[in-house]
């Protein structure tokens, strides 16, 4: 009997959830074929637990993300996951989430599927949270790491729910990203087991050493026991110790990956590739040369950071906080302005008319810093529009504007001499909010002129389903 070859990817995104099936395919140039994937919005938006986060607090539901992910499994073929031999699983990076060890979860029945339910878990405290500003950053103990902490991390969240809700943290001992709590909750796990790469990305881990920064957290009073234990991505963190749907019991499942790293393995075919990925926040991505290590001092106002990829190698990150979400707020803010007005008009509507408008605007005068959000690498920095004149008023100029100000935001976190420099031959452009929007694509042009390629569209799900399909491949060599 021929060994299963299937591996399922997991996604678990910011606002929406992906699963996707992928089988080795050798005739394929791309030597693997996607035989079927399934999207679900988590909207999983909630008020914060803490009230002293305030409106800065950006926390999520984890049972509605759960049930998004069930929702994408329920729509995947059944005669295709009973063949899965493999599971990987992704998600947003930098957040936090807390649970009671063996009280996680509850396996029960949704209809004739086994699936597991959250019970004694917390909010998801995300990568978007700001409730730590600059001052209470500066009071943090430096780290150990050549990545500086930012609010959103998840050891900077900690360390604010010490201060400011430490009864909260008493309820639970075991923490993680989102991805890992999936992880340990299928796979049965007593304490939660994270990659090297989630756990840079919460802050206070030293990716030379693969160690947390133990003496300085325990020195400040944080909680270490929290810490998850760390190992390389693309190992194995168990086996299913339920059936999953169709998915057998004992199925292998791969330690979480950061979305980032998930995202580039999916479609970085070559190291002279950069990715450039604009969905809800912007990344432009780079492949460091095997042996690179980054300085070990931190620089908070750094805009590119090195993250760990696969193998003890890097790739060189501009993460802006500022992308689809700000055209989100600018279509918001005009649907909200003709509310008030007493006319109502869809959201898909004002988007779509107002890129058509910009589309026609091929330039403009007008200046806009889109940074709503700031930036990791510039906390306090808000928007600012410059440049007004009367004739530069209208939606198309406005639309062009703000497309182009979050390229330029971009290009002057990691210019296109810098990637030239270090030997980018194309971009390969991705995300919901680049694929469909021609302005953002001009603009990129305008800022990077590279050859830039839209054909294989960025999908951390099968990424982190080619990670365990690569490994099982390697298996069935030996």
């Amino acid at each position: 009997m021929a060994a299963r070859s299937v591996t399922l990817g997991i996604d678990l995104g910011t606002t929406s959830v992906k699963a996707a099936l992928v089988e080795a395919a050798h005739g394929d140039p791309s030597g693997f074929v996607v035989l079927a994937s399934c999207a679900r919005p988590a909207r999983a938006e909630t008020a914060a637990q803490s009230a002293a986060a305030g409106p800065q607090g950006q926390e999520q539901d984890v049972r509605r993300i759960i049930q998004a992910l069930h929702e994408c499994l329920a729509a995947l073929p059944r005669q295709q996951l009973c063949k899965v031999c493999g599971i990987g699983v992704s998600g947003q990076m930098h957040g936090v989430m807390f649970w009671k060890t063996g009280q996680g979860c509850e396996w029960t029945k949704a209809g004739a599927a086994p699936v597991f339910e959250p019970r004694a878990v917390s909010h998801l405290v995300t990568w978007q949270d700001g409730r730590c500003g600059s001052k209470f950053l500066a009071s943090l103990p430096r780290p150990e790491s050549h990545l500086s902490v930012a609010t959103g991390f998840g050891c900077a969240t900690i360390f604010w729910l010490l201060k400011n809700s430490p009864e909260f943290l008493k309820s639970y001992d075991a923490a993680g990203t989102i991805q890992d709590y999936v992880v340990a909750m299928l796979c049965g796990l007593t304490r939660p087991l994270m990659s090297d790469q989630n756990a840079a990305s919460w802050g206070y881990f030293n990716t030379r050493s693969q160690s947390w920064n133990l003496e300085i957290l325990r020195d400040a009073g944080f909680p270490v026991h929290l810490l998850p234990d760390v190992t390389e991505p693309g190992n194995v963190a168990g086996r299913t110790s339920q059936a999953w749907f169709e998915i057998p019991k004992g199925t292998q499942v791969g330690v979480a990956l950061g979305d980032l790293q998930a995202s580039v393995y999916s479609c970085m075919a070559q190291r002279t590739d950069a990715v450039l990925n604009i969905s809800t926040s912007v990344q432009l991505v780079a492949s460091m040369p095997s042996g690179f290590q980054p300085v070990q001092t931190p620089d908070p106002a750094a805009p590119v950071a090195y993250f760990p990829y696969f193998d003890r190698t890097y790739l060189a990150v501009a993460a802006s906080l500022n992308g689809g979400n700000v055209l989100a707020t600018f279509v918001h803010m005009l649907v909200q302005w003709m509310a008030d007005l007493g006319l109502e008009v869809e959201e898909s509507t004002v988007y779509s008319r107002m890129i058509q408008a910009a589309a026609q605007q091929r330039d403009t005068c007008l200046t806009i810093t889109p940074t709503v959000l700031g930036e990791r690498h510039l906390p306090d920095q808000l928007a600012s529009v410059t440049s007004i004149s009367s004739s530069d008023l209208s939606l198309g100029h406005v639309t062009r504007a703000l497309c182009r100000g979050i390229i330029q935001n971009l290009h002057s976190m990691l210019p296109f001499q810098q990637l030239q420099e270090w030997g980018v031959e194309r971009v390969i452009g991705s995300g919901s909010a680049l694929s469909r929007n021609e302005v953002l694509k001009q603009e990129v042009q305008r800022a990077f002129p590279f050859p830039v390629s839209y054909g294989q569209d960025v999908d951390a799900a099968v990424g982190a389903a080619l990670v365990m399909l690569q490994r099982n491949l390697n298996q069935q060599e030996y």
